[in-house]
């Protein structure tokens, strides 16, 4: 009787110590219920060969092809004495040379004759400028006696091509599977019975089935259809109850007082709001005027005025005698913050102070460089309640820090910040203050309702009167080094109008050790170490723009000399700054209208959007140059046309997505919900989110418990993990 293993069952009991071990530490597989869900990546036909005209973009990497001997010969070297056995891979269009040495050529030799079919396995690599796979693993898929088995498990079916790795070969793992496939009729189907049969969806016993072992194209289909909902539900079902939680806490209700705080802002404003500035303000309002804690998300364009929208809320709660803390990344934005808002407010952020408005408060700022003196007066303030307003970086949600009634937290940039910090901030109030989280990067719609789907959204996506259009160039520096040199003329010129230049860099130059990472992205085809903000900043002193004033802004700076630049660069006195991307969000300096970044491929297109934002702020037009010594046809080059090409932030942000995997578009934080998304495309598969989202909201009303669903608790639990449920308790 064949033995079915426990969906829990540590793989060794199955497949052996060795192959578990493998399993284990190359992909994380643990138990048979961990390899069910370890899906093929792609299936190959019995009938049909696999395209081997797109190994070319798998150079390095680990890959399985089947197709057909061509031809095979042995040729000897070193007067005979060394053996290589040469045989070349047809699939139809293209070739692909295999090869083995030694004593290896013998086997190989007997079994892949001209016209046997096969799956091969292993690393693309490259000799003579041709592809090759040396000393491939193989699997013929022959049918004579000895290959029966294996001939009945392939014939007429497709072929599952696994993730694999090295040491184990996709048709390895492929029997693997087999033995902990009986424990598919164990698994406790998630699903509530009325939705899997009202969207035709099949059981998930049978879905597991058709994914590892399908007959037709078809079973792959439902199988995926089935298997995509799973993921897409279960993870808004515990976004769904995190809402409900929410939502069931107590606020107190922030509502601003006619003729107060807010009312003498807005009258001393030199503008009108813009249109989308009103209607975010007012779904603001509204939410803060209820008795339970508000959790927005505030999604809106580099420079479409988020910060306006922010401080008009800090107001509101300010003037109903409550407190509001902002939260930048780092020193340089909570001070830029800091600087812009006491700027905005005027005379009513001297609350207190002679010259200051008696409707007033006081706007602080708490960094971790502060000196003791000003820090202990700042945390004075705050007790007091004498300071409506505190910016700062996370030095806020210190131990020491209290608040004398904190009724609203603003997080700017939250994916920079690590759940554990909102939810410091946020246990500082008496009762669980409201909360508005801001990003500049632009969002697509699946992407907030997976990773912020405890959130609510309002989106701004108009700019201000008064910016400036940006154009946006790639400048390819390696094969025409003329383009580069009109580079630096026209930040000359640009300085020579009166304005002001970025230039960025990927690195500092001070690193005194490598760092592993910049050396894989040198693995990128580009040897060379990315371009440094220090190196750089003297060869421009030295040549390019010799006689004006440059200076560099980088990460280890000492604060107050970062300060310091920042100031000088704010009023004029720097011309040029040089800069890491510490420069990326929220720094504002309406004078400064160019942006030169090098190694401009070395940035993600979301980056190099957030990076241009810094330039066109005033009534002068922005101008953005993107550097690169990559080749015209690379597809590095493809993503800066991309972002030359347009300035819609949504746009650029799904291009940015489709480039990379999905585990990265989730991000390090939510590195919960990243790992157990298998077969859920957040860009793709934007229809299943929303109904699903629509499907859980539904069922958490219904029975918040899940008392009824005893399947759907159990996927919950595991989804849950230690890890998993912080991301989600904390969000």
């Amino acid at each position: 009787m064949e033995h079915v293993p426990a969906l829990d069952e540590d793989l060794k009991k199955t497949l052996g110590p060795a192959t578990a071990k493998v399993l284990a530490e190359q992909l994380g597989l643990h138990t048979a219920l961990d390899l069910l869900h370890h899906y093929p990546r792609k299936y190959a036909e019995r009938g049909e060969l696999t395209a081997l005209t797109e190994l070319a973009d798998q150079l390095d990497e680990h890959v399985t092809v089947v197709a057909q001997v061509a031809d095979a010969r042995i040729l000897t070297f070193n007067g005979g004495r060394g053996k290589r056995l040469e045989v070349t891979i047809t699939d139809g269009n293209g070739r692909l040379q295999l090869v083995f040495f030694g004593a290896g050529v013998h086997k190989p030799h007997k079994e892949l004759l001209p016209g046997t079919r096969a799956m091969f396995a292993g690393k693309v690599g490259m000799f003579n400028r041709k592809l090759q796979l040396s000393h491939p693993a193989y699997e013929p898929l022959g049918a004579d006696a000895s290959d029966q088995d294996a001939a009945t498990a392939f014939a007429g079916r497709l072929i599952p091509i696994y993730p694999a790795c090295a040491k184990l070969e996709s048709w390895k793992i492929a029997k693997c599977v087999d033995a902990v496939l009986p424990s598919a009729r164990e698994t406790v189907d998630p699903l509530p019975p009325a939705l899997r049969e009202g969207r035709g969806l099949v059981p998930l016993t049978e879905a597991l089935l058709k994914i590892h072992r399908p007959a037709t194209k078809a079973d792959v289909e439902d199988a995926r259809q089935r298997l995509k909902w799973d993921e897409a539900f279960v993870l808004q079902v515990a976004l769904a109850r995190r809402r409900r939680a929410d939502s069931q806490l107590p606020a107190v209700p922030r509502r601003p007082a006619p003729g107060g705080l807010l009312d003498a802002f807005d009258a001393k404003l030199p503008f009108t709001l813009t249109e989308g500035q009103q209607t975010v303000s007012k779904e603001i309002f509204d939410d803060l005027a209820t008795e339970h804690p508000m959790h927005r998300l505030l999604q809106g364009e580099v420079g479409s005025g988020k910060t306006m929208v922010a401080l008009r809320a800090m107001l509101a709660v300010v003037d109903c005698g409550g407190q509001a803390a902002m939260l930048a990344p780092t020193e340089v934005l909570a001070q830029q913050h800091h600087r812009s808002i006491t700027e905005m407010m005027g005379e009513l952020a001297e609350g207190g102070m002679l010259g200051g408005s008696d409707q007033g408060t006081k706007v602080v700022l708490l960094t971790g460089s502060m000196g003791m003196p000003a820090r202990r007066k700042a945390l004075l303030d705050l007790v007091t309640g004498e300071a409506g307003i505190v910016i700062g970086t996370h030095a806020l949600i210190e131990d020491k820090v209290q608040f004398h009634d904190l009724g609203l937290v603003v997080v700017d940039e939250q994916h920079r910040f690590g759940v554990e910090q909102r939810d410091a901030l946020r246990s500082k109030g008496k009762q669980p203050p409201h909360l508005l989280v801001m990003t500049a990067t632009p969002i697509p719609r699946t992407v907030a309702m997976t990773v912020f789907g405890d959130l609510e959204t309002s989106v701004l996506d108009q700019l201000p009167a008064g910016r400036s259009p940006i154009a946006t160039h790639v400048v390819p520096a390696k094969d025409k080094p003329h383009f580069l040199a009109r580079a630096w003329e026209r930040v000359r010129e640009e300085v020579g109008k009166g304005h002001q230049a970025y230039v960025v860099c990927p690195r500092i130059g001070d690193e005194e050790t490598a760092d592993p990472k910049k050396k894989s992205a040198e693995a990128d085809g580009d040897k060379r170490p990315p371009l440094a903000v220090l190196e750089i900043a003297d060869e421009l002193r030295g040549g390019a723009l010799a006689g004006l004033s440059v200076e560099v802004l980088h990460g280890r700076m000492d604060p107050a000399d970062k300060d310091d630049v920042m100031r000088r660069f704010a009023a004029g006195e720097v011309k040029v700054l040089v800069a890491t991307t510490v420069i990326e969000v929220g720094v504002n300096v309406p004078n400064s209208t160019v942006m030169v970044i090098m190694d401009a491929d070395r940035f993600g297109v979301s980056q190099l959007h957030q990076l241009r934002g810094r330039v066109g702020r005033g009534s002068a037009p922005g101008l953005c140059l993107l550097v690169s010594e990559m080749h015209e046809a690379s597809p590095a080059r493809a993503r800066l046309a991309a972002v030359a090409a347009t300035l819609d932030g949504f746009e650029l942000s799904r291009i940015d997505l489709e480039q990379r995997r999905e585990g990265d578009v989730l991000g390090q934080a939510q590195s919960g919900v990243r790992s157990s998304l298998r077969m859920l495309a957040v860009i793709d598969d934007e229809e299943v989110i929303a109904q699903a989202r629509e499907e859980a909201t539904r069922v958490v009303a219904d029975d918040p418990e899940l008392e009824r669903l005893p399947g759907l608790k159990l996927a919950l639990d595991a989804l849950l993990d230690t890890e998993r449920e912080q991301y989600l308790e904390k969000g």
